[in-house]
């Protein structure tokens, strides 16, 4: 399940944010995942799910914890463009942002 884009381009800044979200699937469940890091363009999860390259998939995150107004989750749907396998049954998914849902 190891598969990334040929060229890693970043061209936005990315920010570590290490926030708990879960990743909906079509067929209606969801899977806990960690947001790791969020840019404009795209985000990285860590979660036990391996995605299929290309999949479009709908992530909410939830807020910061140590943020100090109440704010609702951000709610995406992310196109994956690479999926690594970690320790523990856990993988890096990595994606573009496809349309920002709420």
């Amino acid at each position: 399940m190891d598969y990334a884009s040929p060229r890693d381009r970043r061209l936005d800044r990315r920010i570590p944010i290490g926030c708990s979200a879960h990743i909906r699937l079509n067929e209606g469940e969801e899977v806990s995942a960690e947001c790791i890091e969020l840019s404009v363009s795209g985000m990285t999860l860590r979660a036990s799910y391996v995605p299929s390259e290309g999949e479009v998939v709908e992530v909410v995150i939830a807020s910061p914890t140590d943020d100090k107004m109440e704010r609702p989750p951000l709610v995406t749907h992310l196109r994956v463009t690479r999926c690594h396998a970690l320790t523990g049954g856990q993988y890096e998914i990595g994606g573009s942002t496809v349309r920002i849902v709420g």
